[in-house]
């Protein structure tokens, strides 16, 4: 083969990404790095520990490339858990802990993984994976099921503990095992590599929190098991604090007291959480004049709670736009840009713009890049798109056109870059030969004072062929009919958008990281009896 540019192709070696730990150690050593409640690990200690877990799951074979999966709620094993792996070049596959045992079983068949760390509060999920070794995070055994309690066997390590090995790599060398959320079908493993994931850090410092240093903290209200994750490597790799709260729900009230008594000044989630955050009164009972960067994704914010979050806490707001196969990477929104008026200047609805490095094409359906204003499929490419999905050629197939990652998400991108995101390409519905954006109707129903969350999505009809039907969640106090709704609706969206059927729950089915999943909306509905068009057969 002729090299490419008459360049000799070599070994791509690359940071091993437990180097960050390492770092952190060496410069800030006695300095706090983790906290969860009560608890606190200086730098050494955390690496110290990470060096006697790693010798543990080498002690029961796991190898460079081995997968490795992980059920736990947030706790500080969980955190080591991932630096370990990586110091073995083994590959870290967390899991979302609020999964059925069944539905870990199949991950873990997936992944191939033949280890397996279990937090001790799932022991059933332990049975259901009979992973060759499994090892318990947590006070207590599980008997016949578990090779033995992680914090002991790290105990028992002791000497060997403190500048241990770290596994070379290579730039391609898998990672983590990234589960996609699995909103609309089975979750798929997407595959993040050391190189890929260095860029992604650098990127994260770089766009999402410049300036973020060892005198920061950032604090967990989400899963260390995906976004969340990610922020703490993050963390880690600037030698800032990580505080994970006591309780395994989120809890407002514990989440300010800690911003205030740790002086947070970056935390990481999605808008359902930051919404609740915001408009929990124990908002104004704590200081949080400390934060600096407020990182929401995972889903647009709608302008309503947007608004309401500005007026809170002020311009700290960070908005990024990126799947787990592309780790967050493709557009931000710094706070600079996140506007509270509603002028042209506020550009409402906007997600961003492009990442440092990356760059995004918006195509039609074959493939054509298409101009300013005119919406199609986002697509990107650069050095954070993930390496593929793992044991999965047919979503790989689908997944990539031309080199270019499809998100599946819809949207356009004005004049000066900036993008926007209309719904997701499996939302949008066609109701009479015309495309209907179920974000646009929901942004809308937003604006009224009594909604506090709604879904929008579109349902078989033997006229129009789809129609809308809006589920919306009522803020406490007040009450509105269907008809109400519909009519307030009518002078603010051309009528074929009004949602046919409108219904008020209580709640609204969310995922284990706080998005609201339409999938599980759709299957209430049809338990429920299906959504009866019965309301108005008429359109305009």
């Amino acid at each position: 083969m002729t090299p490419t540019g008459g360049v000799t192709p070599v070994s791509r070696r690359v940071m091993n990404l437990s180097y960050f730990l390492r770092r952190a150690a060496r410069r800030q050593g006695d300095r706090v790095g983790l906290v969860w409640g009560e608890r606190q690990w200086t730098w050494h200690e955390i690496d110290r520990r990470v060096d006697a877990f790693a010798a543990v799951l080498a002690d029961h074979g796991v190898r460079k490339g081995a997968r490795v999966l992980v059920q736990s709620k947030n706790c500080n094993q969980m955190f080591e858990s991932m630096f370990a792996c990586f110091r073995l070049g083994a590959v870290w596959v967390p899991t979302n802990f609020r999964q059925t045992a069944a539905e870990v079983a199949d991950l873990a068949r997936a992944a191939g993984a033949t280890t397996m760390i279990c937090h001790r509060d799932f022991p059933e999920h332990a049975r259901a994976v009979g992973a060759a070794t499994t090892l318990a995070i947590g006070p207590c055994d599980f008997a016949e099921d578990c090779d033995g309690l992680i914090e002991r066997q790290i105990a028992s390590v002791g000497p060997r503990a403190g500048e241990g090995p770290t596994a070379s790599v290579d730039y391609d060398d898998p990672c983590w095992f990234f589960f996609t959320s699995g909103t609309t079908g089975r979750p798929k493993a997407a595959v993040l590599t050391h190189g890929q994931m260095a860029f992604v850090v650098t990127n994260h410092l770089c766009d999402l929190m410049p300036g973020t240093g060892e005198n920061d903290a950032s604090l967990v209200v989400a899963p260390l098991s995906h976004g969340a994750g990610i922020h703490q490597l993050v963390q880690t790799a600037a030698g800032a604090k990580t505080v994970l709260p006591a309780g395994e729900r989120l809890d407002p009230g514990e989440a300010w007291a800690l911003v205030e008594r740790w002086r947070i000044t970056n935390l990481f989630t999605v808008p359902t959480i930051l919404k609740t955050l915001v408009e929990h009164p124990s908002v104004d009972a704590h200081d949080h004049g400390s934060l600096r960067h407020v990182i929401y994704a995972g889903a647009p914010m709608y302008r309503a709670d947007q608004k309401r979050a500005l007026a809170k806490l002020g311009p700290v707001l960070v908005q990024y736009f990126g799947l787990g196969e592309v780790t967050g990477a493709i557009t931000v929104l710094p706070p600079g840009l996140h506007d509270a008026g509603d002028g042209p200047e506020a550009r409402i609805g906007t997600c961003g713009l492009e990442r440092t490095g990356m760059q995004v094409s918006i195509q039609d359906a074959d493939g054509a890049e298409l101009a300013a204003g005119a919406t199609g499929e986002i697509c990107v490419c650069g050095p954070a798109v993930f390496a593929g999905y793992y044991d999965n050629p047919k979503a790989n197939a689908d997944a990539f056109r031309d080199g270019w990652f499809r998100t599946g998400d819809l949207g356009h991108r004005d004049a000066e870059g900036f993008v926007y995101i209309t719904g997701r390409r499996s939302d949008m519905f066609i109701s009479g030969g015309s495309n209907v954006h179920p974000r646009e109707i929901e942004e809308k129903i937003l604006q009224h004072e009594a909604v506090a969350e709604v879904a929008v999505l579109g349902v078989p009809d033997p006229h129009w062929g789809e129609v809308g039907v809006a589920v919306c969640v009522l803020r406490d106090g007040t009450s509105m009919e269907e008809g109400e709704l519909a009519a307030w609706l009518g002078d603010r969206i051309a009528r074929y958008k009004v949602p046919r059927r409108i219904f008020f729950w209580s709640a609204l089915p969310k995922s284990a990281y706080g998005k609201i999943t339409k999938k599980d909306i759709r299957a209430e509905l049809e338990a429920r009896g299906g959504p009866t068009l019965a309301r108005d057969g008429s359109r305009g």
